[in-house]
């Protein structure tokens, strides 16, 4: 379980379990479970699940398991199933000593099924996968029986001890619920239950050669769990009656399953087969790039965890699918990084500027406040000397009306310095760039004030040539160029949408000496860039690599006042 940041806000989900406490419907029990495939690493729309599922139980005072769905060897990897365990801890969620996976459950499972043969709610059938599918029928066509489903009990009960016994091919035969072929729902129209795949799994090795399909082992494992809350994304409505419909038969333990909507983000997707494809083609380069969605990608991004649940939190739950504009994310993000990420400063793309009348030889330190907000937080120092890097956007020959910072003859503040002037330009002579300022400082304006109350436009922020650390620096912008990457035309697909400009990379930066040695994942604010992490897998040693987290530049913030005054306008 994990401290909540905030009071949580009411949603249907909520008002369910709190009336089951009401009525003591569990006998006062609160138990859920987080069921991922360990098939790849988990997104964001996981961390919505995990926040729903462990917080419904901090809030009740109840238990939250840890369940692997692991009945895909041919998918499943105990890199994922570590990869999982580290980012719901990340995220702040214990599941202390309740960690289980379907495999534990095989044994029983097939028990079940035998149980069903035996009932005569069960059958091997001898259908083609292509076959099945083809008797299943459509929305709009009622299914068909297959020849086999009327074998007898004795024969079903020998073939499927036959098909564990590996008697047969893989693909050869299923064993199939004998239930509805005319039912509405398809997933009622008989759905297999086991199939023959001769696999190795990750942790039964080769003992079986049959696995249980996924609808046959998520309600059986919740009521093996004693799961009262099983909650599910929408995808899983219309499964609903054959999870029912197995319990019921089998007269065991019946969970509720209740389902809310999945979370969708712009400008992103979150299908693990999509960033499975991602991962695979080399365009991004791998489950935790920092232009990916999942948890490990956004941890070494610099997201915080706290912002992660606090945006689930804002989000809500609710029953129908909608999309969330990322700017909401990186909002939360921002919010919390602007309380506790230390200031610092850092040059992205350096401009030299040598201060004339300043002496050679003589280095300040200087005080820098590592919080404006936060005393506690407390002060740094800064070395200062005649040589600086600023940013080359911080300077122009020749400025339009409305730029204020450096420009030939004009005056600005260095944060936490000088008020400087600049007096000359140098040139390279081939290409005629900018390659060196030329300027002057006043003595008297020492921490950045004029005793003569002057006042400038500007306060650039700076670093000492020779005292600062060079460092890489990787700008991150969205995955994709489109709100809706998904949305494909003349039979593109999605990875046609991906943003060329995603990543940009600048190799000689310059950042202050405080960041000397700066811890993986440890995150600042450069000011006036943005907030910015050390990246937890390339910066080691001497090595400083600082992956953008988000700039300063709060989209939603506008976003929110563009609808406000458009609801003002309407009233």
């Amino acid at each position: 379980m994990a401290a909540t940041d905030s009071a949580p806000a009411p949603n249907f989900i909520r008002n369910i379990v709190a009336e089951d406490m009401k009525t003591n419907k569990w006998r006062g029990r609160v138990h859920t479970r987080f069921p991922p495939e360990p098939n790849g690493y988990l997104h964001i729309g996981h961390a919505k699940a995990i926040c729903l599922s462990f917080g419904l139980v901090a809030e009740f005072g109840g238990v939250c398991n840890l369940r692997f769905d692991d009945t895909n060897p041919t998918k499943e990897e105990e890199e994922y199933v570590e990869s999982i365990k580290e980012d719901v801890r990340w995220l702040g969620f214990d599941w202390e000593d309740r960690e289980f996976y379907a495999s534990d459950y095989f044994e029983k499972l097939y028990e079940y099924a035998v149980q069903l043969i035996k009932d005569g709610k069960a059958y091997v059938c001898d259908l083609s996968a292509d076959e099945v599918r083809e008797y299943r029928g459509t929305l709009k066509r009622s299914g068909k029986e297959s020849p086999y489903r009327n074998r007898s009990i004795e024969e079903n009960l020998d073939l499927f001890e036959r098909m564990r016994a590996g008697e047969f091919e893989d693909g050869s035969r299923v064993l199939r619920a004998k239930i509805d072929m005319a039912s509405g729902n398809l997933n009622m129209r008989d759905p297999v239950i086991y199939r023959i795949l001769r696999a190795t799994h990750h942790r039964t090795g080769d003992k079986w050669c049959i696995y249980p399909m996924y609808d046959f082992t998520h309600g059986q494992s919740d009521s093996l769990e004693g799961i009262t809350h099983s909650l599910c994304t929408l995808e899983f409505e219309d499964h609903r009656p054959l999870y029912d419909w197995f319990i019921d038969e089998l007269k065991i333990f019946h969970p509720q399953q209740i389902e809310f909507a999945r979370l969708n983000l712009t400008y992103t997707v979150m299908s693990k087969r999509m960033l499975q494809q991602l991962v695979e083609g080399g365009h991004v380069t791998g489950w935790d790039d920092p232009r990916m969605p999942t948890i490990s990608g956004i941890r070494r991004r610099g997201y915080t965890p706290e912002s992660i649940r606090n945006f689930c939190e804002r989000i809500g739950v609710a029953k129908r699918d909608s999309t969330v504009d990322i700017a909401l994310l990186e909002h939360c993000v921002r919010e919390d990084l602007n309380e506790h990420a230390p200031r610092v400063m850092g040059v992205l793309r350096p401009l030299r500027v040598v201060i004339d009348n300043y002496p050679e030889d003589r280095v300040e330190e200087l005080e820098a406040l590592n919080h404006p907000a936060d005393p506690n937080m407390g002060k740094r120092k800064v070395p200062f000397s005649r040589v600086l890097y600023i940013e080359q956007e911080d300077f122009l020959e020749d400025p339009p009306k409305k730029f204020y910072r450096l420009a030939p003859g004009r005056e600005i503040r260095l944060r936490y310095a000088y008020f400087i002037t600049c007096v000359d330009v140098v040139k390279d002579e081939k290409t005629g760039e900018i390659v060196e300022l030329h300027c002057t400082y006043d003595p008297a304006t020492r921490g950045g004030d004029s005793p003569d109350g002057r006042k400038v436009k500007a306060t650039l922020h700076w670093v000492s040539a020779d005292h600062s650390i060079e460092a890489e620096v990787r700008l991150y912008d969205h995955l994709f160029s489109i709100p809706d990457p998904t949305d494909v035309k003349d039979g593109a697909d999605f990875k046609s949408h991906l943003n060329p400009n995603s990543l940009t990379i600048l190799t000689s930066c310059r950042v202050e000496p405080s960041l000397a040695g700066a811890a993986p994942e440890s995150r600042y604010q450069f000011e006036r860039l943005g907030y910015f992490c050390a990246d937890r897998v390339n910066s080691s040693g001497d090595t400083l690599v600082f992956n953008r987290t988000v700039t300063l530049r709060d989209t939603w913030v506008r976003i929110q006042k563009v609808q406000n005054r458009s609801r003002k306008e309407k009233i």
